[in-house]
């Protein structure tokens, strides 16, 4: 029974891991893909506009690079890349919870991030000299993503010191 607790506290470190990965990974992939069906269509009417554009589809895959980041801090604490990965229930769901700010916010705010950005590009495609204004739109958002990965960093970071 207790080779089955150590066992699975590796299970749920794991999965805390995978889930700050792809879930922001899929909201960002989503965002960006809106936001380059904006650009495309700015871009047709004005092919200049293309940096500009190019930077507002952008701003939503951060939160994937950031659940990125979580996962692989994870994984580093917890032996997977190299070494011992022999963690307790108790600590394999203490770092569940660590990365569930990032996943939850990285969702959330990818999503939200890349309906901001698409607002923008309506203002970069009608005002061009207004881009610097729009950006701060979408950008006001990206501000959330990272207290998130602030938060998971600063979870996760400190779980490896408590003996359990």
């Amino acid at each position: 029974m207790k080779e089955f607790l150590n066992e699975s506290g590796v299970f749920f470190a794991v999965l805390g891991a995978a889930l700050a990965a792809l879930v922001p990974g899929i909201a960002s992939a989503k965002g960006v893909s809106k936001g380059g069906i904006t650009a495309a269509g700015i871009i047709t009417e004005d092919p200049s506009l293309f940096a500009k554009a190019l930077i507002l589809q952008l701003l939503p895959g951060t939160q994937g690079i950031y659940g990125l980041i979580i996962a692989f801090i994870t994984f580093a604490q917890i032996g997977v890349l190299g070494g011992s990965s022999d963690i307790s229930l108790v600590k394999g769901l203490l770092y569940l919870a660590a990365c569930m700010p990032m996943t939850i916010v990285g969702y959330a705010s990818a999503i939200r991030q890349a309906n901001a950005a698409i607002a923008s590009m309506g203002v970069l495609a009608k005002r061009p000299d207004q881009f610097g204004k729009s950006m701060i739109f979408p950008a006001m958002v990206e501000t959330y993503a990272i207290l998130a990965l602030l938060i998971s960093i600063l979870a996760v970071s400190g779980i490896s010191g408590i003996n359990i």
